[in-house]
């Protein structure tokens, strides 16, 4: 029989077979399936899920019975096992409900056990047609009998119908339920809303320790006497619960209330001792505003330093520069904002529209030449106590700074200059603020940042002041592999200059890798200095008796770093130093590109290390490797 022949299939049915590609054929019944293909795969599961979605609800087949509330409910061992593994073990354990044609499950409520029953045989639910008591309902049976992918979806859902008036309830639930991703989701939205939600009777209606996590947040800003008063009608609300009462009022900042709103609405309560309010006041009076722990909006990964959240530049000459978000059109001129350094100057200053808690700012330095700045930056609730959170006044910095702190509420901040290389001035391109998500690590003594990746980068604002090549700063540009007798290395004469390179802020730092360049056997001898402030320099790495060549890796105590200053003492093939690739701190070890294939070199990478413990133009011209040449 030939491919173009139909064949029999079954009892009166005929399904044609093609010899390539695939078509949907009509079959004896009207229905219509997809023929197999070339391939032979044959996807039938929208029949399979049709079929077994006839069983829901249905005495066909049925070997097990499931009371609910009184109402029995046919269904089939074999598909509840199949879809849960808490029905697995209820009717496959070998106990009582094995045998039993009848079973009831308690604590069940009858209409959300309908609707999971109907999820069970057809995997499909509607929830924009439910009431949100009988999704919440089907939540909490999904997560009672193990439907996590239910779970999960209705979880979406309820985060994108979360409102003031629904929050505390499905807030309530994914607390219970443990579902972290909700329960967030819900605690963001009552931190943006907070003094709405409070007012719901859904906030009365919460358990304990849902309450208790909700007002510790230091991102739920409303009045700290709203808190109370709301807080103050759940304990009336739940009498019984005193010492779940006395946790949750442990955690209100009563030093945040007003004094006339401690005697006059807190007090006459009773619900907190004469001492516990006598402190609070004495906290007010003793305490400056910087100590107190104050709550604040929360925007994760938002610049809240912008006129569209009301921020505002109340010092500085050429205050409508700073928080345009123009970080390219500037010059001489204009583009930025300024201050004389001197010992009384306010710095400048910027309001946010809100309190704001902030760990990151972002600054850009006026750099369009080699200028270094130095500064600080404090906040203030009130702008009369100050914190210091950056002190970077030891420190020549440049071009754009990425500065982290510990989380703080900020209402405003103070940017003070105290020395530019160039004149008396400090000016300052941009400002951004931001509570940051992404990870870091920050020294609390030194308020400096402890890089894990390597920051000796172009993008990263890195620069050579000091040192010759043909092409400006390919000692930071990352290639490692395209380098030869012309190009892709920085170099300077032996006894003359050195390799100098700034890194555009401080860090703390304890290892730096560099490539020597290696296209031949040569070895070199070198040293490395670090310095803060481009006077007072440290040796940290001291290889003038050794013979290095290629990958170098140098490892030492951490300290803070600014400009790296590389000097070569020897070059046994001419009178000048090269070197392709600089980082810091040090990333993975890699092989030279010459490594392992010169005739010369071992096939291992020709890395040393050492550990050591220890208390600027454009460059255009080129050192041929290749013979003794004077670089200027």
């Amino acid at each position: 029989m030939s491919d173009n022949h139909p064949q029999l299939h079954g009892e009166g049915s005929i399904l044609p077979v093609q010899s390539a590609g695939s078509s949907t054929h009509s079959v004896t019944g009207g229905s219509k399936i997809q023929a197999a293909g070339a391939n032979g795969e044959i996807q039938h599961v929208i029949y399979l899920a049709e079929n077994i979605g006839t069983l829901y609800n249905s005495a066909d087949c049925s070997d097990v019975m499931l009371k609910v509330e009184g109402v029995v409910f046919p269904a089939h061992r074999v598909i509840l096992a199949a879809r849960s593994e808490y029905f697995r073990a209820l009717l496959f354990n070998g106990m009582r409900e094995t045998r039993d044609t009848e079973v009831e499950l308690v604590d069940t409520p009858v209409n959300g056990f309908k609707m999971l029953l109907k999820y069970i045989y057809t995997g499909k639910l509607s929830l924009s047609s439910l009431k949100e008591e009988l999704v919440l309902d089907i939540l909490g049976l999904a997560h009672k009998y193990g439907f996590s992918e239910l779970e999960l979806s209705i979880s979406e859902y309820l985060k994108a119908v979360l409102n003031v008036r629904n929050m505390c309830t499905i807030y309530d639930a994914a607390h219970l339920y443990s579902l972290w991703s909700l329960s967030d989701v819900c605690l963001n939205f009552a931190d943006k809303h907070a003094s709405e939600v409070l007012s719901t009777q859904g906030f009365l209606q919460l358990s304990a320790s849902a309450v208790e996590l909700m007002i510790q947040r230091d991102s739920l800003c409303a009045p700290e006497i709203d808190i109370f008063r709301a807080v103050r009608e759940w304990v009336r609300q739940h009498p019984q619960q005193v010492e779940e009462a006395d946790m949750i009022l442990a955690k209100l900042r009563l030093p945040l209330m007003k004094l006339d709103d401690l005697l006059n609405v807190v007090r006459p309560s009773g619900l907190l001792s004469s001492d516990a309010i006598l402190d609070a006041i004495k906290e007010q009076q003793e305490k400056k505003s910087v100590e107190l722990t104050y709550r604040g909006f929360l925007l994760p990964d938002v610049n809240v330093a912008t006129v569209a959240f009301n921020a505002s530049v109340l010092t500085g000459e050429g205050a409508a520069a700073l928080l345009n978000g123009d970080t390219n059109r500037y010059d001489m001129e204009r583009g930025f904002t300024t201050h004389v350094i001197n010992e009384r100057t306010p710095g400048i200053v910027v309001e946010f529209g809100r309190p704001f808690i902030i760990n990151h700012i972002r600054l850009l330095l006026w750099d369009r030449d080699q200028r270094s700045y130095n500064y600080y930056i404090e906040v203030s609730m009130d702008k009369e106590d100050w914190i210091r959170v950056i002190d970077h006044t030891k420190y020549l910095c440049r071009s754009r700074q990425l500065l982290f702190f510990s989380p703080r509420v900020v209402k405003f901040v103070r940017i003070v200059g105290t020395h530019n290389s160039v004149n008396s001035s400090f000016h300052l391109v941009n400002m951004e603020a931001m509570y940051t998500t992404e990870p870091f690590n920050v020294d609390p003594t030194t308020t400096l940042l402890v890089p894990i990746t390597n920051v000796a980068t172009i993008a990263n604002n890195a620069t050579v002041i000091e040192g010759v090549s043909r092409s400006r700063n390919a000692l930071l540009n990352g290639e490692t592999s395209n380098y030869d007798w012309d190009n892709g290395y920085t170099c300077h004469q032996l006894g003359s200059g050195a390799i100098v390179v700034q890194l555009p802020q401080p860090y703390l730092i304890d290892s730096m890798r560099l490539l020597l360049w290696d296209c031949d056997d040569r070895h070199y001898s070198y040293y490395v200095e670090v310095s803060c402030d481009q006077t007072s320099w440290t040796r940290i790495a001291d290889r003038t008796q050794e013979q290095c060549r290629a990958w170098q890796i140098l490892r030492f105590e951490r300290r803070p770093i600014v400009f790296i200053r590389i000097v070569g003492t020897h070059n046994s093939a001419n009178e000048v130093f090269h070197c392709v690739h600089f980082e810091c701190p040090a990333q993975r070890a890699s092989l030279s590109p010459f490594e392992g294939s010169n005739s010369s070199t071992s096939s291992a990478p020709s890395t040393s290390e050492i550990v050591m413990h220890g208390d600027a133009a454009d460059a255009n011209a080129q050192g041929d490797p290749s013979a003794d040449q004077q670089v200027d």
